[in-house]
Parts: structure tokens; sequence; C-alpha cells
């Protein structure tokens, strides 16, 4: 049975859970003083079931974060913007602390491919091909773990499944947590366009080639969601 609950922050170390009766989480270390912190800014915590810890929520990305896809070509560099503006509809969130890990489960990011602006006509068309968007309109990043650095508690690693063009592969990627009331989430994602059997047009009869490693850059801020 899920169940609400209120947490409160008694000092460094110890956190109070109420849901009809206290309970004391003692917090033994840096590490885990980190994920409380980002359990707190992803989630409200409202819904926690008792016998697994599973917390169910929901946040939105708010229109001061930015994502770009970036590559490089034999005789210059190109970055495609994505309008996050479109991103409107609340993400749900679903995880569960399992040790020193925070396991994800059915939480994704969507992008619609057409909401990326390379800065011009002919290049938006040729990133459309890349992508496959007439078969496949959507990108899906799967939140899967993340965990962090015992040393440097803004850091993390996360997994991410990143789903393009029809094919999933997953990669583990280096992240930057801050921030309080909101959530910071910096990093970026080196992939293979042969990774997804994606293939560049080429452009002047061949003279431009788009190079095969391209950089998913992004900067989210994320809030919980309060319906």
């Amino acid at each position: 049975m899920i169940i609400s609950g209120y947490f409160f922050i008694l000092n460094k170390n110890v956190i109070m859970y109420y849901c009809g009766k206290l309970h004391l989480i003692k917090i033994d270390n840096k590490f885990m003083k980190k994920i409380i912190i980002f359990v707190f800014v992803m989630a409200s915590l409202g819904f926690i079931k008792d016998d697994v810890n599973i917390v169910e929520t929901s946040v939105l990305v708010t229109p001061s974060s930015k994502l770009s896809v970036k590559g490089v070509t034999n005789i210059n560099t190109f970055e495609c913007k994505y309008n996050v503006n479109q991103l409107k509809k609340p993400i749900p969130v679903i995880f569960e602390r399992i040790g020193d890990k925070v396991v994800f489960k059915k939480t994704a990011l969507v992008l619609d491919n057409f909401y990326f602006d390379c800065g011009g006509k002919g290049i938006n068309s040729d990133f459309q091909k890349i992508l496959k968007t007439d078969k496949h309109p959507k990108i899906y990043l799967f939140l899967k773990e993340l965990k962090t650095d015992n040393k440097h508690t803004s850091k993390a690693l996360v997994h991410v499944d990143i789903k393009i063009a029809g094919l999933v592969n997953n990669y583990e990627i280096p992240v930057s947590l801050t921030g309080e009331n909101n959530m910071f989430i910096t990093g970026k994602a080196n992939i293979s366009l042969k990774d997804f059997e994606m293939q560049a047009p080429k452009k002047l009869f061949g003279l431009i080639e788009v190079e095969d490693n391209i950089e998913i850059d992004f900067q989210l801020e994320v809030k919980e969601y309060h319906s």
C-alpha cells in the first residue's frame, strides 16, 4: 500500500520521517547525505512504499535549461539546440535506494526531433535525416541508475539508455549535481553515429563529411511538480 509521509531534517546527521509514527534515519557519510539531498530535490517524497522504499513523483524541466547536440565536419562544427520550452509535461520519476545507489524505473526524458534547431533550413533537414525522423520521430533517454562520488559529493555517474533511430545503447555519463530548491544536472554524453546505424548525408559531391562522434551537451534544471 502506498502512503503519504513527511521528512524533517533534525540536524546534519539525522532525518525524521513521519507517516503515522516517527522514524529516525541516521546519515552515516557524505555519500548518503548527497543521495538524500538528491532524493529531496527530485521528489516531494509524498508516496513511499514501506516495504521496498520506492518513491514515485514527478518533475519539470525549467525553461532555463539547455540541451544541444554538437558535431564536427571536415570543414566546420555545428550545434543543434533543443527548444526546452516544449518540455511542458511533468516527467514521472520512480526510484528506489539500493545500498549506495539510486535505481530508477520507468523514468525517461523524451525529445521530439522536430524541436532541434541547427541554425538553418538545410542543416535542419540534414539533421532530421540523420536521426531518421520519418520513421523514428523521438529520442528517448531512460534514466537507469545514479551513484555519487564519495570524495566529490557534487559529482555522480548516471547510467542512461539512449534510444535514437529505433536503437538503444547504454552510456555511463559523469554529471554534476548542484542546487538546493531546484536541482541543476550538467554533463556531456559522447555517442557514435554507427552505434545507432545512422549515417550523415554527404554534401558537395562528398567533399563535406560529418565525423562519427557527436556530443549531447545538457544543462538541465529540474524542480518537483505539484499537481
